[in-house]
């Protein structure tokens, strides 16, 4: 039986959580040029009044970059926020019907993951739009830590909950088809834990409240081992169905999601290693900060490369992005990026700047940062060409799909 639709995304997956994700994340990119150019003495982040101060001063390019800032922030923030109720309302009944029984008892039942990715994002998001927006919040930022903990820890119970189904499953019953298991798509997993870890992570490097502040540590570092380990086991596995089977061509571009994963364990350790100096007195200097955040930046940009050489090899673009297939997994293109883009920003500003390498505003920081922005600009393009290509119907008659 033939049912007519007007658009693509009309045939919705759980990959479309992804759209959510990579709104998001864009509004971090734009929040690191806060972070890192305003000024914002005794406190980690920028919020609303250290963004008004820096624009009294009448400084002309600082002023237009908050201004871009500001707007980016706000518009893929709201981006984010719509695609995730839209994803919640097309949820509705998926796991009764016919498609969502075929997914639940296939390899393909962990893309459910991405509900609490999506779920993990639009909360770290929502507190980049408080900060950035409501006067007087850090006033009572210490009131919100605790309840954006327990936030987090309802997403990540759900996220074991539906890994744990998934798990149940293949063990008890058999039928994890190892031939189709040629991608990464089982990081899937991971990556939510780690958004989960890295929400959690935030009042450690945050809260004055050294209690608050031990509770992240411990608890965000849970979360962190277990995307770990589930990265590496999702990696081999994945690897080597790939060298005997060939990458599945429509599932090419997971093969770069370790990349956002990477980012978001990094910024994790990151804000631990803060909490660590805050509450509890362990320092880091900045040149440790520095290597650190230059391992990190090599795995992102070998696998960056590796898979992007894989979607060349499989004609991924032509056949997946400008030709007749249109896939929900397209998505998973916009995440390393937006990654890449702000681990960098780390990388020259927390990284080389502070271990003394390179001077703030000089002509080296300024040459780094372009291709940051240049990364982040690249996934500005992915998600207006992905929008227009999944949620405007087509000039031609209506779709169809059996």
């Amino acid at each position: 039986m033939s049912q007519t639709y007007t658009k693509p995304a009309d045939q919705w997956s759980p990959l479309y959580f992804l759209a959510s994700v990579g709104a998001g994340g864009l509004s971090v990119t734009f929040f690191m040029y806060l972070m890192h150019w305003v000024p914002h003495p005794g406190r980690t982040v920028p919020v609303f009044e250290d963004i008004a101060a820096a624009l009294a001063t009448g400084n002309g390019p600082l002023t237009l970059a908050i201004a871009i800032a500001l707007a980016g922030i706000a518009v893929f923030g709201a981006l984010n926020l719509s695609l995730l109720v839209w994803n919640l309302r097309k949820l509705r009944g998926f796991a009764a019907s016919d498609k969502g029984q075929a997914l639940a008892n296939s390899n393909a039942q962990t893309q459910m993951m991405a509900l609490p990715l999506a779920l993990a994002m639009s909360i770290n998001g929502g507190f980049i739009l408080g900060l950035v927006f409501v006067p007087g919040l850090w006033s009572i930022v210490e009131y919100l830590f605790p309840l954006a903990m327990l936030a987090f820890l309802a997403v990540g119970y759900l996220a074991f909950r539906q890994l744990g189904r998934f798990i149940a499953r293949v063990t008890a019953t058999g039928g994890f088809d190892c031939t189709k298991n040629n991608s990464f798509a089982q990081m899937l997993p991971a990556f939510a834990l780690a958004m989960t870890g890295v929400g959690i992570a935030a009042p450690a490097a945050l809260s004055t409240n050294a209690t608050v502040a031990g509770i992240a540590l411990i608890l965000s570092s849970f979360f962190l081992i277990a995307a770990v380990l589930i990265t590496v086991v999702a990696l081999v596995l994945g690897l080597r169905s790939i060298l005997e089977n060939g990458v599945a061509a429509e599932q090419a571009p997971t093969l770069m999601m370790i990349v956002p994963i990477t980012t978001i364990l990094g910024i994790l350790l990151l804000r631990q290693s803060h909490g660590l100096h805050v509450s509890f007195d362990v320092d880091s200097s900045g040149a440790e900060t520095m290597m650190l955040l230059t391992r990190l930046l090599s795995v992102e940009v070998l696998f960056a490369a590796f898979g992007l050489t894989v979607l060349a090899a499989t004609g991924y673009v032509r056949r997946f992005l400008t030709g007749a297939a249109i896939s929900p997994g397209n998505y998973a293109l916009v995440c390393p990026p937006v990654a890449l883009s702000v681990l960098t920003q780390f990388w020259i500003n927390s990284g080389l700047v502070k271990a003394g390498l390179i001077a703030k505003f000089g002509v080296a920081y300024w040459s780094l940062t372009g291709v940051a922005i240049a990364l982040q600009l690249v996934a500005v393009g992915l998600v207006v060409f992905l929008h227009l290509r999944h949620f405007r119907a087509p000039r031609d008659a209506a779709l169809r799909a059996a």
